[in-house]
């Protein structure tokens, strides 16, 4: 077991992992001390140490089911990414590749630090491997993985339903170390999202924005797919504490009202759109 390479694993996602335990040098000099006196098998329970320090020691029952709730999500993005990437021809070389093999990775770190925070708090990660997965949604994107603009069409929407996810998930998190970790990793969701909306634009040649905005007629999904509305709804809320932004000057026209916030997706929304890409005896409820 290489404990740096773990440890630098978290922090990519994680910036503040060393302070939350100690200084790095005090930790590594803590952890290393106590590995001279407890045995090779003991290490597994030196870094679940570790962990609960970092995250919390009794997070309730509600925490991991939120921690597994967001696990699954980012096991659905890692393996369609994965996938994707091994789907000879479908992403242009140059860029593209580049731009979702860096994507992928960051969703794999995400994975690793959340079953790391799971077990830590004595619980059990969910798995969900490729075979779980059905990404043509039932046939609704037959083409994903040979056709270059529905596979942006699908991962834009895997992403505006990340960063609408873990803002739903945020109360639950309240007053927990663990959410420091879950608002660093909804902050990454959103930069996926912006560079992917930028990446749809220039492929099917539209005009979107690379933040969720009005779509034509005023709708909340303005990707003009409707097979994903669910991921957009709500989306063309005007009224931020009671109050209709709109009316707080002149010239704010109501597509500014709507992008210029964000609304979150509750669980069971998520649940509902997550589901329609996992294959049954899997799903989550």
């Amino acid at each position: 077991m290489n404990i740096l390479n773990i440890l630098d694993e978290i922090e990519k996602v994680d910036g503040e992992i060393y302070e939350r335990l100690n200084p790095r040098r005090a930790a590594m000099k803590s952890f290393f001390n106590a590995g001279k006196k407890i045995s090779l098998a003991a290490l597994p329970l030196a870094l679940g140490s570790m962990f609960q320090k970092a995250y919390g020691q009794s997070n309730p029952a509600n925490v991991v089911e939120v921690l597994n709730f967001a696990l699954a999500l980012e096991h659905l993005e890692y393996n369609f990414y994965n996938r994707a990437l091994l789907s000879t021809g479908l992403i242009p070389a140059g860029a593209a590749t580049g731009a979702i093999t860096t994507i992928r990775t960051h969703e794999l770190a995400h994975v690793n630090l959340l079953k790391g925070a799971i077990t830590a708090a004595n619980a059990t990660p969910i798995n969900l491997v490729e075979a779980n997965f059905d990404f043509t949604a039932g046939g609704g994107f037959a083409d994903v993985f040979t056709n270059y603009q529905t596979f942006l069409k699908v991962a834009t929407a895997f992403e505006d339903t990340g960063v609408r996810a873990y803002k739903g998930q945020a109360p639950v998190l309240k007053g927990m170390p663990v959410l420091t970790t879950a608002l660093q990793i909804h902050s990454v969701e959103a930069r996926h999202a912006a560079h992917l909306r930028q990446m749809t634009a220039a492929a099917l040649g539209v005009g979107l924005k690379p933040w969720i905005s009005l779509g034509a007629g005023g709708v909340s999904n303005d990707t003009g797919i409707a097979a994903v509305d669910a991921v957009y709804a709500g989306e063309n809320n005007t009224i931020q504490a009671t109050i209709e932004v709109t009316g707080i000057a002149t010239g704010v026209t109501r597509a500014a009202a709507a992008e210029s916030f964000d609304e979150f997706l509750t669980g069971a929304a998520v649940k509902n759109i997550a589901n329609l890409f996992i294959r049954t005896g899997f799903k989550l409820s």
